[in-house]
């Protein structure tokens, strides 16, 4: 399996947006599956995240987390209230794309060639009860295999053993199971040396394949109140609900909707003219105009090429840049992601002190080196 990304061209990625600080694609449950299955078939790497408001709040605590995201492949809303406040901004979301809803719709699909899965992570006994259901109730994968770690750490959990274990098993889909941040972080620890062209940390999809959780009924989804039936099932995540309630209402009222206004008033009258320049002597990328979804072709053209300077320090100079809109935000995210995988750093020069707000209402600013003249 190639470890290459599945998405060697950032530029490919033209339906993504920010949304609370974290880059998403904005594709529906069919296009995430079809990109599933043609990373399979490819042998590419598709890091696959499934961020919820827990997710969300997390990353913006949390620089570790968040870079997780960042450098993610494919990262799809799961949380209907991230669909309400998408609509609410004007964003273009097409549905919910939970993790669960997304490893049932390719489980239940009948191919040909079926989706190997192995099963990584769980409580106690619930990785074995998973790999047994899946190879009597799925119509389009295969359980290859699974390993419970146990609480031990992510040292312990890296070793090389464990890693060939699951190697040996020749997954097509590593499913991951340990916590957010934890399977996150053993994710990120040991994506290089897994073989599996699709991994993804879904810990309650675990769960609901092995029949240890009931999932909410689908009333119940729709509505955002699947939550309320996870506490029911287990009734110790009540704090954690409470606590993500309080972070997203903070992000809410000093983020996210003061953005909505100023980022409609700066919108106002923007061009579509725009101006790329690259100047490979300085690792350079001078923009001048306004840059929004429906006009970043030439950025995209040379997207590929910063990517490939194979430079310590990659920098991009918006001192004549009048306007950005969340593609654009979202665009950066994910090249500093990829650069800083690949141990580059992308320096944002001279912003106007407007594109500065719009970046830190956005939240995004602060994931950048800023560097004024």
């Amino acid at each position: 399996m190639s470890n290459t990304s599945f998405f060697p061209d950032l530029h490919q990625r033209n339906k993504q947006h920010v949304l609370m600080g974290l880059p998403f694609d904005f594709v529906s449950m069919a296009e995430s599956a079809s990109l599933i299955e043609q990373a399979v078939s490819s042998k590419k790497r598709c890091f696959l995240s499934t961020p919820n408001i827990n997710f969300t709040i997390t990353a913006n605590e949390d620089d570790a987390f968040y870079q997780s995201v960042a450098v993610s492949d494919l990262s799809v809303i799961d949380g209907m209230p991230l669909v309400w406040l998408a609509k609410m901004m004007k964003l273009p979301v097409k549905e919910r794309v939970a993790g669960s809803d997304l490893f049932q719709f390719l489980s239940e699909k009948k191919r040909e060639q079926p989706i190997k899965v192995f099963f990584f992570g769980g409580e106690s006994g619930i990785a074995e009860k998973a790999h047994k259901q899946l190879n009597i109730d799925s119509a389009g994968m295969v359980s290859v295999g699974f390993y419970d770690p146990g609480f031990i750490s992510i040292e312990e959990m890296s070793q090389d053993n464990i890693i060939q274990e699951i190697n040996d098993a020749e997954p097509d889909f590593l499913l991951v199971a340990l916590g957010a941040k934890k399977g996150q972080a053993w994710i990120m620890n040991n994506m290089a040396k897994l073989n599996a062209p699709v991994i993804s940390h879904l810990g309650a999809v675990i769960n609901f394949v092995a029949g240890s959780v009931v999932r909410a009924p689908e009333k119940w989804r729709k509505f955002g109140l699947e939550w309320l039936w996870r506490i029911k099932q287990e009734p110790n995540l009540w704090k954690r609900y409470v606590k993500d309630g309080w972070s997203l209402s903070w992000l809410l009222l000093t983020k996210q909707l003061p953005y909505y206004f100023v980022n409609k008033k700066y919108r106002r009258g923007v061009s579509q003219d725009n101006v790329v320049n690259w100047q490979p002597n300085t690792y350079t990328l001078f923009l001048a105009g306004c840059f929004q979804s429906d006009n970043l072709e030439k950025l995209d053209a040379l997207i590929s090429t910063m990517v490939l300077a194979n430079h310590s320090q990659l920098k991009i100079d918006l001192s004549g840049v009048s306007y950005i809109d969340s593609t654009f935000m979202a665009k950066l995210l994910t090249l500093q992601g990829k650069l800083n995988l690949a141990g580059c750093d992308l320096i944002v020069l001279n912003p106007k002190q407007k594109i500065k707000r719009l970046m830190s209402l956005a939240g995004v600013l602060k994931r950048f080196k800023v560097i004024s003249g």
